[in-house]
């Protein structure tokens, strides 16, 4: 058994897909037309065929009070690998993301924790 598939709800297809493309620097999969939706998923370049995350539309009424409780509590909704946090923060930085954890060091893992402009907190994280 493997991960195929994981999903982000975000507010605005295209502006997320703008933002985990261009910024965070995932390549689009897949696009299927589903009404005013889309099954939108991208992929990291490093693994093509690997874990597709969906950027999954956030209309659905439980989305909005589970998108508010992580946000403010601090929470992110998911965790993504880079080889250099550090690196990775001045990076994004220099793009004009916002973080809300710039890199801490916890043990052997290294975190920072960013905003995706669609309504959620993300964790980018290395392990030593």
């Amino acid at each position: 058994m493997r991960i195929h598939l994981s999903s982000v709800f975000v507010d605005d297809q295209d502006k997320a897909l703008r933002f985990y493309t261009e910024v965070l620097g995932f390549v689009k999969k897949t696009e299927v037309p589903l009404g005013e939706d889309r099954w939108l998923t991208v992929v990291s370049p490093e693994d093509p065929d690997g874990t597709e995350l969906v950027l999954e539309p956030a209309g659905h009424p439980a989305v909005g009070p589970y998108r508010e409780a992580l946000m403010r509590d601090g929470i992110p909704v998911t965790s993504f690998a880079v080889d250099d946090v550090h690196a990775e923060y001045e990076r994004l930085r220099a793009l004009g993301v916002r973080f809300v954890q710039e890199p801490v060091e916890m043990g052997n893992v290294t975190v920072a924790v960013l905003d995706d402009t669609c309504g959620n907190l993300l964790q980018i994280a290395r392990a030593a």
